[in-house]
């Protein structure tokens, strides 16, 4: 594999191990839901590295799509490189606009992209699936680092996707009319992904009905195009006998008139069937044969359904040229319009792009997680498709810019209860946001609402364990333990199965974990493992229990002590200094 190079990579390359979790503040006021909850729709306001870090106890491994828009570096847009690397050059580089003049851009896009990449294949779930849009300012660049993060076996496709059918006409010799999508597996083997919904030509292919009712079409059984000769797959090339009486196939002959028909090439060479002989025998009532009067020859065919046995329609491979009129970003445009009145960005994505990604991808109960959310189109397309055919999709949105509550998340808010049509009140004109009418779901005209929820959260300050004896910026109770959750067993913290007044914040496979915290230094100074502590933590079951608390008076090298009291399988963990992991 090619290697790519760049400016600070050596740096960055495990810079997103470094990174410090983070507390995720919930906003009720900003919230649209009953109790607002990390396992909720949500949308976080926040540097996305930093966002995607703190994530990782709740969501590593449970996301099934991601879709990201990061910025193009076109030189236009006026991007800043953020990230706190402990390099010199690099802190040089923080706070600055990166525009066509920086001879350094490419290289400052690649130390911001890399970590955030490798936290979101940290997010996915081993069959997931991310796409990433992109244009020809850093594709070339893009498909080299997602092949050194991803592996290069991973990638799935580059799609092409007609963006702007009229063309750029500020290019100096081409318009340019369409972007890319740069999609990858996780893990190839184990990715799945639904497929395309059939065109209306498609489904007039399926003519034929069977005695059922049910419409099909007929597939030759022999291999056409690539791969289609005898010797590419010998195995395959074998005789099917068929009886001229009524047209009905053996793979032995059986009566001294049947014909013997060999998948041959329409050069006359030996070519083969797309069927094992195995797979013949066990599908034989849905192969059929046909006298082909042309050439006065047998054909062997198979019926391919349009509704599968389980009742669905038929899905398509997707192509990797998209032209449909709905995924032109003018439409980003006008939907935005329809919400807000006015467009806040120029080339904002359309529900759709996002919408057929998902259907794409497939499942109505998976999490769908975009970290460069921009005006939301993501949860807008989620909560779209739910609406629709009664999915229970989620969405996590991320967005660092100030405008993450005034167009981000209030555009899911419009999304979710409806607008009126053409709100009085221009929701960027001067006076802002807070001068747009009150939402009202349905309104007469207007943009009927979808329903859903979500809750908003913000960065928060680091989790930093030090900072836990010296009584300055201690978390709360249930951050603590889904850091401590997360980092001491590597596995999802669920905060329904936390028992606060009992110390217990969860347990996995091999290990029971409790903590004693308050978010206060008086309370911290007197709490510790004790002999009484330790016998209300209840009888062993044959898991370790991790014990994290400030201090311990209690021996636990003591076997008599241990045997007596029933204390087996306690392991002590002194906050701060023993946050670690266990994982192997």
């Amino acid at each position: 594999m090619a290697t790519l190079n760049f400016k600070g990579k050596s740096f960055v390359q495990n810079h997103h191990l470094a990174v410090k979790y983070h507390q995720l503040i919930p906003k009720k006021d900003k919230s649209l839901t009953d109790k607002v909850s990390l396992n909720d729709n949500l949308i976080i306001h926040g540097d996305n590295l930093i966002v995607l870090k703190s994530l990782l106890p709740t969501y590593a491994g449970k996301v099934k799509c991601i879709y990201i828009d990061p910025p193009y570096n076109t030189g236009n847009e006026k991007w800043i490189y953020n990230d706190n690397v402990n390099s010199p050059m690099m802190q040089e580089w923080l706070g600055k606009v990166v525009d066509k003049e920086d001879f350094t851009r490419h290289d400052k896009w690649l130390c911001m992209m890399m970590p955030r990449l490798k936290l979101l294949r940290e997010l996915l779930r081993d069959d997931g699936v991310i796409f990433v849009s992109i244009d020809d300012n850093e594709v070339h660049h893009l498909r080299m680092l997602m092949d050194e993060v991803f592996g290069e076996h991973n990638f799935l496709t580059k799609i092409a996707v007609q963006s702007n059918p009229r063309g750029r006409q500020s290019e100096r010799y081409f318009a340019s009319v369409h972007e890319y999508l740069l999609v990858y597996a996780k893990e190839y083997e184990k990715c799945t992904m639904q497929g395309a919904a059939l065109s209306e030509s498609q489904v007039k292919e399926y003519k034929q009905v069977d005695e059922e009712g049910f419409k099909y079409r007929l597939l030759g059984l022999r291999q056409r195009g690539a791969a289609s000769r005898r010797e590419d797959r010998p195995k395959m090339f074998y005789p099917i006998y068929v009886n001229p009486e009524d047209g009905t196939i053996s793979l032995s002959r059986s009566k001294k008139n049947s014909i013997e028909v060999l998948p041959k090439k329409s050069t006359g060479e030996d070519g083969r069937w797309m069927w094992s002989k195995e797979k013949v025998q066990e599908n034989l009532d849905i192969v059929e044969t046909k006298l082909i009067g042309t050439r006065n020859e047998w054909d062997i065919f198979v019926r391919d359904y349009l509704l599968s046995e389980e009742g669905e329609t038929k899905k398509s491979k997707s192509k990797t040229l998209w032209l449909d009129k709905s995924l032109n970003y003018q439409n980003g445009k006008t939907e935005l319009k329809e919400l807000f009145g006015k467009a806040p960005f120029e080339y904002p994505k359309p529900t759709s792009l996002i919408k057929y990604i998902i259907t794409l991808v497939g499942e109505d109960e998976a999490i769908y997680l975009d970290s460069f959310a921009g005006s939301g189109t993501t949860a807008h397309a989620v909560l779209d498709l739910n609406n629709e055919d009664g999915g229970n999709r989620k969405f996590i949105l991320v967005e660092c810019e100030d405008y993450a509550d005034k167009i981000t998340a209030e555009r899911v808010r419009r999304v979710i209860k409806g607008v009126k049509k053409n709100p009085p009140q221009s929701p960027f004109a001067k006076g802002g946001l807070e001068n747009i009418p009150t939402l009202e779901k349905g309104g007469k005209g207007g943009f009927e609402g979808l329903g859903g929820s979500f809750s908003y959260f913000e960065l928060g300050e680091p989790i930093e364990m030090e900072s836990i004896l010296e009584g300055k910026k201690l978390p709360d109770y249930m951050e603590l333990a889904r850091y401590i959750f997360y980092t001491a067993t590597g596995e999802e913290f669920n905060p329904s199965k936390v028992k606060q007044s009992k110390n217990f914040i969860g347990e996995t496979k091999d290990y029971e974990v409790y903590l004693f915290y308050e978010p206060d230094i008086e309370k911290l100074k007197k709490l510790a493992l004790t002999l009484d502590t330790a016998k209300k933590l209840g009888a062993f079951k044959g898991k370790k229990r991790l014990v994290f608390a400030p201090a311990k008076y209690l021996d636990l090298n003591d076997a008599d002590l241990i045997e007596k009291h029933g204390l087996k399988g306690i392991e002590y963990c002194q906050l701060p200094f023993e946050i670690y992991k266990m994982r192997g």
